[in-house]
């Protein structure tokens, strides 16, 4: 019988059995696709994204699908921190994974307090997701500037006592230097890249098909531009990454990997194909077989 590849990884001092990580947004808490089939198999499950209060989301249309890939403008539905903490944790817990708690805020107040509040929680790492717009700043993402994120993390910083992953934007001024600003500023790790602002338009009615007129830009459409940016902050940063960005495939999770990448996550591709975690795991395990890779973390930087 061959021996399997070690697909194990690390990332600041948590254990994941493979690179393979659901993304927020595209899982929810998991339950859902457990029905499906043992979503333990994954590396890891990043929650929907939290807000520090209940939040229903944007009206009208949400998903749109396009070119090799969606759009999307959701607007972090979801239970709340506190919600979330007695009902969303327990139910994760279920699962033999690593829980990665997403939050998001639209004020400092709300980073800092959310962040206090998952820290003293049962979950293993904290991904802040900084791509949410600053209400005291007409509304421009918190993750545009360098300067401003790395106040959000470094406040976060101060109160948070598990791993923190910090999500970039790849709307960034300048993503290196984003990535740099939110390492000197405390993050553990650094996931990116999150949506593309994007936009379409219905030309029957002539009008934006969403209400917020812009929208989130994911799947296959923006891997080789993830892809770049993961690189070019892994070259340029001295904590684990975490790349996502159009990953459908076992050979995509390579790709990300040699660019410098410690895991990756999978996002879009959970609506295209609701099976596809176990499937990438799975045919990751044949993929190293057949590239001669017996340790998946022997690749990781090569490019």
């Amino acid at each position: 019988m061959t021996k399997k590849a070690n697909l194990s990884t690390n990332i600041c001092g948590i254990a994941f059995k493979n690179p393979v990580i659901a993304a927020s947004g595209t899982f929810g808490f998991g339950e859902e696709y457990n029905e499906l089939y043992d979503v333990s198999v994954l590396g890891g499950i990043s929650s929907k994204g939290l807000t520090l209060h209940p939040k229903d989301g944007n009206e009208g249309i949400r998903v749109w699908e396009t070119a090799s890939g969606m759009m999307n403008s959701v607007g972090l539905q979801n239970p709340g921190i506190e919600n979330f903490i007695k009902s969303g944790i327990p139910l994760m817990r279920r699962f033999d994974t690593v829980l990665i708690a997403n939050m998001g805020g639209h004020s400092m107040d709300d980073y800092v307090t959310g962040a206090a509040m998952l820290s003293e929680a049962d979950i293993d790492m904290l991904e802040l997701n900084i791509s949410c717009p600053n209400v005291k700043s007409g509304g421009m993402a918190f993750g545009v500037k360098a300067d401003v994120a790395a106040e959000v993390v470094k406040a976060v910083r101060a109160v948070c006592r598990k791993p923190l992953v910090v999500k970039l934007s790849p709307n960034a001024e300048n993503i290196v230097e984003m990535a740099q600003a939110c390492e000197r500023a405390g993050a553990d790790a650094l996931s990116l890249v999150n949506t593309f602002q994007a936009m379409a338009i219905d030309i029957h009615t002539r009008k934006p098909v969403f209400n917020n007129v812009y929208a989130g830009l994911s799947g296959a459409a923006i891997k080789p531009i993830a892809l770049r940016m993961v690189h070019s902050v892994c070259k340029n940063v001295g904590i684990p990454v975490i790349g996502l960005g159009g990953v459908y495939i076992a050979e995509d999770v390579l790709e990300f990997m040699m660019a410098g990448a410690a895991a990756v996550q999978i996002g879009t591709v959970n609506f295209n194909n609701p099976f596809a975690g176990k499937t990438i795991v799975d045919n990751l395990f044949q993929l190293c077989e057949k590239e001669k890779i017996e340790d998946i973390n022997s690749v990781r930087g090569c490019v």
